[in-house]
């Protein structure tokens, strides 16, 4: 496995692999890599010649008072977990690489951006997306693999593909649990042990939503309540947002129909922000 750490090589390389008709895949990360990124690491592994993932704790998609000084890394941990799983080259570039002195541009997202996470994260879809699209035009990947545990960013990224008609294919992996439901995430490891029994009130919602509309319930208010109550009546929580809504334009719906919804909430445990999410398709009752 390379390890690059300057734009020009990594650009260098990327455009030597599609001269020789080589199909990338990219997986970009923030690292302290589990097994959820490896999930998605050994997807793309599947669909392309060349494996290219990237590490870079992004500066702008952190808002204030959110966790980036102490976001968690380990950089020799992660290069042995990438290697393992069949990287072909570990992009790990420096923050003055990626935004060097005078940078000054960004890519500002509308719509999606107002719903779910962007509520309380202004500007952070904003971030996600300039970084992004920067990596796609490092990488140059044919294909690039997201996580559907951040499915307001999986959309995001999907739309910014079409509208700035960049040539990739986006590939979507579903949520990668532990045994018992918690969805991973590197925030996990903050928790205390008393704190990750209550994180697992975020998949216990969830599947209250999936039996209530198993049962018939259509009404978004009644199941929300159902899922406020429950997480409410764990140790240590504090909710953020939970959210029945279409699941590709993400507006928020009354009443389930026919159509797929998105099921998503975000709930602090103690001081450490979890996300989850189903989607649920009413006509064949599955809860994805």
């Amino acid at each position: 496995m390379d390890i690059i750490s300057k734009i020009s090589e990594m650009q260098a390389m990327a455009a030597e692999l599609r001269n020789k008709q080589r199909k990338i895949a990219f997986v970009p990360t923030m690292g302290y890599l589990h097994e959820g990124h490896l999930e998605l690491m050994r997807v793309a592994r599947a669909n392309a010649d060349c494996l290219i993932i990237s590490i870079f704790v992004n500066p702008a998609q952190f808002g204030e008072n959110e966790d980036i000084d102490i976001y968690p890394r380990d950089i020799e941990g992660d290069s042995k977990k990438a290697k393992n799983v069949g990287v072909d080259i570990l992009f790990f570039p420096d923050v003055r690489e990626i935004y060097p002195q005078g940078y000054q541009t960004k890519i500002k997202i509308t719509e999606l951006s107002q719903h779910l996470c962007g509520i309380s994260r202004p500007g952070h879809f904003d971030g996600v997306a300039t970084i992004v699209a920067k990596l796609f035009n490092i990488v140059k990947p044919h294909t690039a693999i997201f996580g559907e545990k951040d499915w307001q960013q999986l959309q995001i990224i999907r739309r910014m593909v079409t509208d700035l008609n960049m040539d990739i294919e986006i590939i979507g992996v579903p949520i990668f649990r532990e045994p018992d439901g918690l969805a991973l995430s590197s925030r996990n490891s903050y928790l205390s042990p008393e704190e990750r029994v209550s994180a697992l009130c975020l998949k216990g919602a969830l599947n209250i939503a999936k039996s209530m509309v198993v049962d018939g319930e259509r009404k978004s208010s009644k199941i929300l309540d159902a899922m406020t109550e429950y997480i409410v009546g764990h140790p240590f929580t504090k909710i953020d947002y939970i959210a029945i809504c279409d699941s590709e334009t993400l507006h928020y719906v009354d009443a389930i129909a026919d159509n797929p919804v998105l099921l998503a909430l975000a709930v602090f445990i103690g001081k450490t922000r979890l996300i989850d999410n189903a989607v649920i398709t009413p006509k064949t009752n599955l809860l994805k």
